[in-house]
């Protein structure tokens, strides 16, 4: 069933995938003949068991076999190398395979039986754009960008389907400094596959793939657990909500999971995302509020001027941002700004949280200038347990 064979100077490295013997025995011949190493295999398990133990360039691979075809292939490569170039073949044209394989990141698409020149362009060329993804994600390493993202889309839902199953929350303590008490934890969106493990990555590749929604759904189970038997009594849960979630419908289903326990839930919108194309966002606010949610703005000093924000949502809370809060002991602008946000926000009946909090001297000014509610490594970071703060 296999068939490896080891030259110097290959001219690179082509896994053949096909189920018909007498075409891959050719092909695999021909491309030795033009100096490429070929390993040959009849089935799509057989390649993933092969590229988990020899290195390989490039994938040729029959779109039409028992099992698994070539675009099923495709989405399973990505599980073991993200970058590495898949080249469909075919023995009839169909628009609609060929449309879904190049959606997906196919390389390439051809039809049997290929002109030899075009097949061994297409591999050259192929060996060659691996090598130089290989290099960008070295030297994205050098650079701190450990884990770059995938490049094609089956790439992407391959690293965004296992990201989804190790999504977790991390929780922040936000303490009242009057009381010397937790008044809140914010649940902070995590996962342990390492391509997708910034939640910044995860949401782009959310967005990307049109899994909005998904995403939310999960996060909001895990925070729904969370509110109902990780928090103390008498404690809140503050948990971030896209703009976008505002048009899932079932967000608003008093049966959700976190629908069961909203009045312990304060939903978090930034303002560094606009509100502009939530449709009718006083009614999404209004439904949230019927159900038991309290309302937060996130971000409070960056992002989006003006006024749009505390006109649509009426918030309860709002948060300042630690781009406003970071050294605010030491920049007299900054303690104007937070002192005179506080006292307004006071006047609304709005309560104040001020995050980013990491030392004992923001700690001290931030009490002075009127801020309720601090939250920062000072005070305990995110962890994937519910833990007391530190004092």
């Amino acid at each position: 069933m296999g068939d490896a064979e080891q030259q110097n100077g290959s001219r690179g490295r082509v896994l053949i995938v096909d189920d018909e013997e007498g075409v891959r025995d050719t092909l695999a011949s021909l491309l030795r003949r033009k100096g490429f190493t070929v390993t040959a295999v009849d089935s799509a398990p057989g390649a993933i068991q092969a590229l988990q133990v020899e290195p390989i360039d490039v994938v040729l691979s029959d779109v039409h076999m028992p099992g698994m075809d070539g675009v099923q292939l495709l989405r399973e490569v990505r599980r073991v190398a993200l970058d590495l170039p898949v080249i469909l073949i075919s023995g009839a044209q169909s628009l609609d395979t060929a449309l879904a394989a190049m959606e997906l990141g196919v390389f390439g698409y051809l039809l049997k039986p290929p002109a030899v020149d075009e097949l061994v362009g297409r591999l050259e060329r192929a060996t060659r754009l691996h090598a130089i993804a290989r290099l960008k994600r070295e030297a994205l390493r050098l650079v701190g960008d450990a884990h770059p993202l995938p490049g094609d889309r089956a790439g992407l839902e391959q690293a965004f389907t296992l990201a989804l199953e190790t999504v977790h929350l991390a929780f922040q303590p936000i303490v009242s400094p009057a009381t010397r008490s937790v008044f809140a934890y914010e649940a902070l969106l995590r996962s342990d596959y390492e391509p997708l493990n910034r939640p910044l990555d995860l949401l782009a590749a959310a967005e990307r793939l049109d899994l909005g929604f998904h995403l939310g759904q999960r996060i909001r189970e895990r925070a729904a657990i969370a509110a109902g038997r990780l928090l103390p009594d008498g404690v809140l849960l503050f948990m971030n909500l896209r703009p976008a979630d505002l048009a899932d419908p079932q967000l608003y289903d008093p049966g959700a999971p976190l629908s069961q326990v909203a009045m312990r839930v304060v939903v978090e919108l930034t303002e560094r995302e606009s509100l502009d194309r939530v449709s009718d966002i006083e009614s999404c606010v209004e439904r949230l509020r019927r159900l038991g949610y309290r309302i937060a703005i996130d971000d409070l000093g960056t992002g989006y001027a003006g006024l749009s924000s505390f006109t649509h949502l009426s918030p309860d809370v709002v948060k300042l941002d630690m781009a406003l809060v970071r050294g605010v002991d030491k920049d007299g602008r900054r303690a104007k700004v937070v002192s005179a946000m506080a006292g307004l926000c006071h006047d609304m009946r709005i309560g104040v949280v001020a995050e980013g909090v990491e030392t004992e001297e923001e700690h001290q000014a931030l009490v002075g200038l009127g801020t309720d509610y601090l939250q920062g490594y000072r005070f305990g970071r995110p962890l994937r347990e519910v833990k007391p703060p530190s004092w």
